[in-house]
């Protein structure tokens, strides 16, 4: 199939059929935050930091660019008064989360987020969910998954795996975008007190 010619911020750009907004928009060096992509996993989309607006075929739409493919003649904007609300909202509340994170704090500064707008509950996880991608998908292991759903999900390390597979991995501890620390102490716990199984949704 022929190359596709779409417009990105008003610059044209040609990219493969199959590759994102994101792909297409890295490839000329126009910069879209992410925080659960990652060039060797299945795109997530669940960050949705990377949301861009796309007019296609008649309407205007808020799309997450990891996922979206190009189409010919897709018109994209990567900053938008919308989309910098979007993302400044995006941040506040992961914010509450992992306040300290050096990514979400460089990303504060860039959209002006207020750290303090939601109330803190300092988990350190923002689900981005590389953790549990990385170990499924690249490793084959499933030694980390999530538990729960909706407020009360985290994520744990399944201490039978893990503590056969992780003490000489922890390929998965600098993905993490809030603190790798964080990463080793929830390993230490769940083989410590291993009391948590996470469901059949971990992947």
């Amino acid at each position: 199939m022929s190359d596709l010619i779409l417009q990105i911020d008003g610059r044209e750009v040609i990219a493969r059929p199959g590759a994102t907004i994101l792909e297409a928009a890295q490839s000329v060096g126009i910069a879209i935050p992410t925080l659960c992509h990652h060039e060797k996993l299945e795109a997530h989309g669940g960050c949705r930091i990377c949301s861009v607006e796309v007019d296609a075929r008649g309407r205007t739409s808020v799309v997450a660019a990891c996922l979206y493919p190009v189409e010919q003649d897709l018109v994209v904007r990567t900053r938008t008064g919308k989309i910098e609300r979007i993302r400044k909202s995006l941040v506040e509340m992961m914010m509450a989360h992992a306040p300290d994170s050096e990514q979400l704090l460089a990303l504060a500064e860039e959209y002006g987020a207020d750290r303090d707008r939601f109330e803190k509950d300092a988990s350190f996880c923002i689900h981005c969910g590389l953790c549990v991608r990385y170990c499924a998908e690249i490793k084959k292991k499933h030694a980390v998954g999530f538990i729960d759903r909706g407020p009360r999900k985290e994520i744990c390390f399944i201490p039978e795996i893990a503590s056969k597979e992780c003490w000489e991995c922890k390929e998965c501890f600098p993905l993490c975008p809030t603190s790798a620390l964080q990463a080793a102490f929830v390993l230490i716990k769940s083989l410590t007190f291993p009391t948590d199984t996470p469901d059949s949704e971990s992947k």
